[in-house]
């Protein structure tokens, strides 16, 4: 029986939710998002449910984005489908009532990253790092990460980050306010629970009306930029050169393998 791709656990009014798929550092594929989805919907829906802790199992990475394998095959209309998936879930959580928090621990790239920036807080242990290098596979963010990003470091760093693809450590993702706080992988999960638990000691009801609040600023204004990023990411299918660099990447883990 296969194992479930995304694990649900409760530690009191806190639900701990982990991407499962650590074999292959937690990459995501169709059935992951969905899997995930529903699970965060499920969550999302519990009156119990006043925080959530988004992390994922193995300790190298909190998601590399999407599985090479699966980006390789999609087509034009398939990659716009995947795109709207992938917005679909960064605005469940970021229009969820729980706050919910991000716990990074290793890689945080493409959709993985896009993921956290969905979640309103952000803790990353000090080996983790941040990256969009969709660039470098000839494609581009398509789970919101061009208009969030931007939205959370400025216009000019998030330019440089997602035109140059580099990845970048816990520590400058801190400087550039990507990130809440940078603590030790031993003690992320325990400090994540604890800033769940401040949180949730406050009026809950206050802070849900808070977070709507704040995310209203953004909702309505970003639509138009969420359809284009859509669009813009199937362009980039209809030509082989995504392809292309897919495979050198491959023959470059390859080798290094």
């Amino acid at each position: 029986m296969a194992e479930d791709l995304v694990k649900c656990d409760f530690d009191s009014s806190t639900a701990i939710v982990s991407i499962n798929r650590p074999e292959v550092l937690n990459a995501y594929n169709e059935e992951l998002l969905d899997e995930l989805y529903q699970t965060l919907s499920e969550v999302f829906s519990d009156d119990k449910a006043a925080a959530v802790i988004l992390t994922a199992e193995g300790n190298r990475a909190f998601s590399v984005g999407g599985d090479i394998d699966y980006l390789e095959q999609l087509d034009s209309d398939q990659a716009k489908m995947l795109s709207r998936k992938g917005q679909g879930l960064c605005d469940l959580i970021e229009q969820s009532d729980p706050v919910v928090i991000a716990a990074v621990d290793g890689y945080a790239l493409g959709g993985g990253m896009e993921i956290t920036l969905a979640c309103d807080l952000r803790l990353a242990s000090t080996r983790s790092r941040f990256g969009q290098p969709e660039v470098k596979l000839g494609i581009i963010p398509a789970f919101g990460g061009t208009q969030r990003l931007p939205r959370l470091i400025g216009d000019a760093e998030a330019k440089e980050l997602l035109y140059t693809g580099d990845i970048i450590d816990a520590a400058l993702a801190y400087e550039l306010g990507l990130i809440n706080k940078v603590v030790t992988p031993r003690t992320l999960l325990k400090e994540a629970k604890e800033l769940a638990l401040e949180i949730t000691n406050r009026s809950t009801k206050a802070v849900k009306l808070i977070k709507i609040a704040i995310n209203k600023k953004y909702t309505e204004a970003e639509k138009t930029g969420y359809e284009y990023e859509s669009e813009a990411f199937a362009e980039c299918f209809k030509t082989e050169e995504h392809r292309v660099r897919i495979r050198e990447i491959k023959k470059i883990i390859k080798e290094d393998n």
